[in-house]
């Protein structure tokens, strides 16, 4: 392949693929191309796709059609949960050359070799049988913060998702192989590595390790100085890794963990595997361990059969348990799923409504979390964003500050005293 060629990546949708595409894009570099810049025309189009709602799976489309107007002749090539998930939609787009399952994710770069100077959409490994394999990948890029893919795939069947289908049953690779990743990271300069899967606690079903077992590993890594888990289920965030966790000084008093509906006849039609006062107990044992911890929690609104008192339940719920941020999806109708079959369906702008209402909700939750460490003293891991004379970092308890730009603090670690400050961003003043 020429070094004079070009190649532009898209990602959609979670961490995860972020950390693939990244992993994709060393290959070509490594293979002589360079990236395009913004405006740039490229040679080669990689998009890696989410299909997580129907509005992903219409933006990927958009996408992938955007790309191929700005980029004429170029190959495009499409992988990621929507390719898996709908391999002929995506090769029927004029254009497309390449649709890439996730079972052969980590094959791009080499299906894009062989398939130069051919026509047609070629489709590869599109079948559920080949959802078998692990990629490896974590991304690179981002001065300071990496993203470690630890796990894959998912054996919960929740009756609204397809990621059991879009990724396969639960995969991941052995420990030491995950420190010697986590190693190379900690060589390229970025110290903060963010642990990403799709069930990231069910880490250890392919090499009989556990989750636990993966954390003490990584806390023995030298040149990171902070983790964070990305997202756990509720179930599987046992009072052994928040123990560990309050007591390292690497992993960072941050949580995100989805309860998806704080109505205990909703969690049982989602065939969600707890209840509200399971949940509950959880959060107030991270709470007992960490009392300044951070608390994301994810929330589908208007899911099939959701009345305004199911809804009230949740509202009410979460204002008990008051997390530190919300993230709120109404419900998306997704083919094949036992959801898609309930009777019940909320109509859209009901569902719209209900997500705007927990969006103030959230709004008011983190402002409230913020002031409360307002003139407390944390610890910042300055990023390279540069926005108004200002740069931005966050705590250890994931609350963004900002401070007067010094580009000597970039990608370090300074104590600072929080003062209120615009928006869900607080004034620092470095102390140390």
């Amino acid at each position: 392949m020429s070094s004079e060629r070009k190649v532009k990546f898209c990602t959609l949708g979670c961490k995860l693929n972020f950390s693939e595409t990244s992993t994709i894009a060393r290959e070509f570099e490594q293979g002589g191309f360079r990236r395009a810049q913004p405006g740039e025309k490229a040679d080669i189009c990689v998009v890696n796709t989410c299909s997580v709602t129907e509005h992903a799976d219409k933006k990927c489309r958009n996408l992938v059609r955007r790309l191929i107007r700005e980029n004429p002749g170029a190959l495009v090539a499409v992988t990621g949960c929507y390719a898996q998930l709908s391999p002929e939609r995506i090769a029927a787009i004029e254009g497309v050359d390449l649709v890439i399952g996730n079972g052969d994710k980590g094959s791009v770069y080499r299906r894009v070799a062989a398939l130069e100077g051919k026509s047609g959409a070629a489709v590869h490994a599109c079948e559920a049988e080949e959802l078998t394999g692990f990629f490896a990948a974590f991304s690179s890029g981002d001065r300071t913060r990496s993203f470690l893919k630890v796990q894959d795939g998912c054996d919960y069947r929740c009756s609204y998702c397809t990621i059991p289908l879009a990724r396969g049953a639960s995969r991941n690779m052995p420990i030491a192989d995950l420190v010697a990743e986590a190693e190379a990271i900690a060589r390229s300069g970025q110290r903060e590595i963010v642990l990403t899967g799709v069930n990231t606690g069910d880490f250890g079903r392919t090499t009989g390790e556990s989750f636990l077992d993966l954390l003490r590993a990584l806390d023995g890594v030298e040149g990171i100085d902070r983790y964070r888990i990305s997202s756990i289920e509720p179930n599987l965030l046992t009072d052994e890794i928040i123990a560990f966790t309050a007591s390292s000084r690497r992993f960072q008093p941050h949580f995100h963990i989805p309860i998806q509906s704080g109505c205990d006849r909703i969690l049982a039609l989602m065939r969600r595997r707890y209840n509200t006062a399971r949940f509950a107990e959880r959060i107030a044992a991270v709470r007992r361990a960490m009392p300044d911890v951070f608390l994301g929690i994810d929330v589908i609104v208007g899911f099939p059969g959701e009345t305004e008192e199911d809804f009230a339940c949740t509202c009410d719920f979460l204002e008990r348990i008051a997390p530190a941020f919300l993230h709120v999806f109404p419900y998306s109708v997704r083919p094949g799923t036992p959801a898609a079959e309930l009777l019940g369906r909320v109509p859209p702008e009901v569902a719209e409504c209900r997500a705007s209402r927990l969006g103030g909700l959230s709004q008011r939750l983190h402002a409230d979390f913020c002031a409360r460490h307002a003139g407390r003293i944390e610890t910042v891991l300055w990023e390279s964003t540069l926005r108004g004379g200002y740069m931005f970092g966050y705590t250890g308890n994931y609350i963004k500050v900002r401070a007067p730009y010094d580009r000597s603090k970039i990608n370090t670690l300074s104590r600072v005293e929080l003062f209120r400050g615009e928006g869900d961003t607080m004034d620092a003043k470095i102390i140390g």
